[in-house]
């Protein structure tokens, strides 16, 4: 007996669902609000003071590093919107030195800003999350956060937290029908990565097997798969969006 085709478009619209991207005002978070949109969700973005979303997004200024400030994210959600389908961290700043020059502040704010938020986020938005249907969160990590990086070790230690955070998550949250995948780019070619020498750049993109540096927008299609019903059966994975840097 065969099975009847089915139209995969249904599977990956994101039409009556509610997505917070934070950090959506960012190269790669911006890339994904927009996706998103396309694909029919409606998206509030949540990010600092004095940013802009991207347009026809709702936008509540929010510092995701400070747990009071999240919290009064999710009150603010709460009281117009009964569930959330789709949580996107996607904040990430970086403040670079070898180990021995590293100052703790400098630490501690790329720890805050890249690995607490998403704690904090997480802890705010479960009650949210368990009230969908099938809800997902996608936490944007790095390759260097699977494979270290000189000069980076705050950078790195937060993106590698992300993963151990994320596949933690996605154990607890799977009994509510919660997923929970990371999403690690390689170098991607945003405002960020636009103040790094060209040399490094160059670097980078000798080690894409693909010979060219990723867009926002190839993170934006990976995490679309995985807000989607495409992804239906996949939780816990970290997905890379390297070019191959990593297997360079």
């Amino acid at each position: 007996m065969t099975a009847a085709r089915e139209d995969p478009a249904r599977f990956i619209a994101l039409e009556g669902r509610l997505a917070l991207v934070a950090g959506g005002a960012g190269g790669i978070g911006s890339a994904i609000v927009r996706m998103f949109q396309a694909a029919g969700a409606a998206v509030v973005v949540a990010d600092r003071p004095g940013t802009t979303a991207p347009e026809d997004a709702e936008f509540l200024p929010c510092d995701v590093a400070d747990a009071a400030s999240v919290a009064s994210l999710f009150e603010t959600l709460q009281k117009t919107r009964s569930n959330l389908d789709i949580l996107v961290h996607a904040a990430g700043v970086t403040q670079d030195a070898v180990l021995w020059k590293m100052t703790p502040d400098a630490w501690q704010n790329v720890l805050r800003v890249n690995l607490d938020s998403a704690f904090h986020l997480l802890h705010g938005a479960v009650p949210m999350l368990r009230r969908a249907e099938s809800a997902s969160v996608i936490l944007v990590t790095s390759i260097n956060g699977e494979r270290g990086k000189f000069g980076q070790a705050n950078y790195a230690a937060s993106k590698a937290g992300l993963i151990g955070l994320g596949r933690t998550a996605a154990r607890e949250l799977g009994a509510f029908g919660i997923r929970v995948n990371m999403i690690a780019p390689g170098m991607i070619r945003t405002a960020m990565t636009e103040a790094l020498t060209d040399e490094v750049r160059e670097r980078a993109q000798d080690e894409s097997v693909l010979r060219r540096l990723g867009e926002p927008d190839d993170v934006a299609r990976v995490a679309l798969f995985l807000a989607s019903g495409l992804s239906r059966h996949v939780t816990g994975q970290v997905l890379r969006v390297d070019g191959g840097q990593l297997i360079a």
